[in-house]
């Protein structure tokens, strides 16, 4: 009998370790956890990465938004970027932070990273406005081919995320952007973020600073300057750089996109929304000094081009 009451107590002991507490992740792509919350919350999905435990009957709370030219001359890109992915849902709301993370260093991700929805911050803050910062004062520094998930970047890392080589960046949100949220490096290949979105970017969200392809889909962008910025006077500049954005919202901002069609850059937008129609920025770039001039705005054809795009988001 003591035996048998012994097992019966254990066994609600394993079911009530296994109930995910408010605000905790329950569900997504790739999650092995438990899918069970404690009593009085829901597991409701964000989206297709992440899915979290919320009072029943609520939903995550709205993220408050912060406040003619000349022909260009170089021949066209022989080498098309790959096809975007299919489309999916995009989540308009900064989802709910799970706790909160500080660090006094970037942190490294070798291969992989599941944040679990957590907001990271530096500590001391390390945000200088628009000021040039470096990887060191990034709040994540990815090796080539690691990818990040699940993660809300505060404001106070200068940089976001360092991508030395390819890197993939899942449901990855930044609740304030300083310099950049994320800064794209690798010498060839394709990087991709998948989801999340950003707000409150005084300049650009991406930073390409390397070559071959990035590609955004799904992503959500409120109060902005660009969402992607080829370089435009990087050392040893050149290119080209193709940017596949797919099933993107943007809204109270500007282009999506921002390329240098001197080095054969592309822009494809499909199946996405720019509230005042802005879709992309053609440049002159420079090499290592000097500033890029501005070409031309909007699809032209060749090196920007829109498919399936609309204006109210």
């Amino acid at each position: 009998m003591k035996a048998a009451l012994a097992l019966a107590v254990a066994g609600l002991g394993a079911l009530a370790n296994a109930q995910v507490a408010v605000w905790g992740q329950c569900g997504g792509s790739g999650y092995t956890g438990s899918t069970t919350c404690v009593s009085g919350a829901c597991c409701t999905v964000s989206n297709q990465w992440y899915s979290q435990c919320l009072p029943c009957g609520s939903s995550p709370p709205p993220s408050s938004p912060p406040p003619s030219s000349p022909p260009p001359t170089s021949p066209p890109p022989s080498n098309p970027p790959p096809s975007p992915p299919t489309g999916g849902s995009v989540t308009t709301t900064l989802p709910q932070s799970a706790g909160v993370s500080s660090t006094s260093a970037a942190i490294l991700v070798p291969s992989s990273y599941d944040g679990g929805m957590k907001r990271f911050e530096r500590s001391p803050v390390v945000c200088q406005g628009q000021s040039e910062t470096g990887e060191k004062d990034a709040m994540f520094i990815l090796e080539a081919g690691a990818t990040l998930s699940n993660v809300i970047i505060g404001a106070s890392s200068a940089e976001g995320v360092h991508c030395r080589g390819t890197c993939t960046l899942n449901n990855v949100w930044w609740s304030d952007v300083c310099e950049d949220a994320a800064t794209f490096k690798q010498a060839s290949g394709t990087s991709y973020v998948n989801g999340g979105g950003a707000f409150k970017a005084e300049d650009k969200i991406f930073q390409f600073n390397g070559r071959g392809t990035v590609s955004v889909s799904n992503f959500y962008a409120n109060d902005y300057g660009k969402i992607v910025r080829n370089c435009g006077n990087c050392s040893n500049n050149g290119g080209p750089r193709n940017v596949v954005i797919n099933n993107v919202i943007g809204v109270n901002g500007g282009v999506l996109c921002g390329i240098n069609t001197n080095y054969g850059d592309t822009c494809r937008i499909t199946n996405s929304c720019q509230n005042s129609s802005k879709w992309c920025d053609r440049y002159t770039g420079v090499s290592g000094s000097g500033e890029p001039t501005k070409i031309g705005s909007g699809p032209d054809g060749t090196y920007c081009t829109t498919s399936n795009t609309r204006t109210s988001c």
